[in-house]
């Protein structure tokens, strides 16, 4: 496995941070993944209108100070891809 480690809440205190990882060892294409603060019941209720989720999935909430580490692991994914 390699994670392709993006960055962290720029506000952290270094503990218990939303993150932003690449995973480019899948295939055919990379995922992003993210660690954030799990969305409350209200939120996920409303976001299974949409979309039902089933039991490995979670909606998580980033922080907006995080947009460019979000893009930079959108980029990265992409960059990774074209390796594949």
């Amino acid at each position: 496995m390699a994670l392709l480690f993006i960055g962290i809440d720029p506000n952290t205190t270094g503990d218990k941070c939303p993150a932003a990882w690449v995973d480019v060892d899948v295939k055919p294409e990379p995922d992003i993944l993210f660690q954030g603060w799990l969305a409350n019941e209200e939120i996920q209720a409303e976001c299974r209108k949409n979309s039902p989720g089933s039991d490995d999935e979670a909606v998580i909430r980033m922080p907006y100070r995080m947009i460019d580490i979000i893009r930079k692991a959108c980029d990265a994914a992409e960059e990774a891809a074209g390796k594949l």
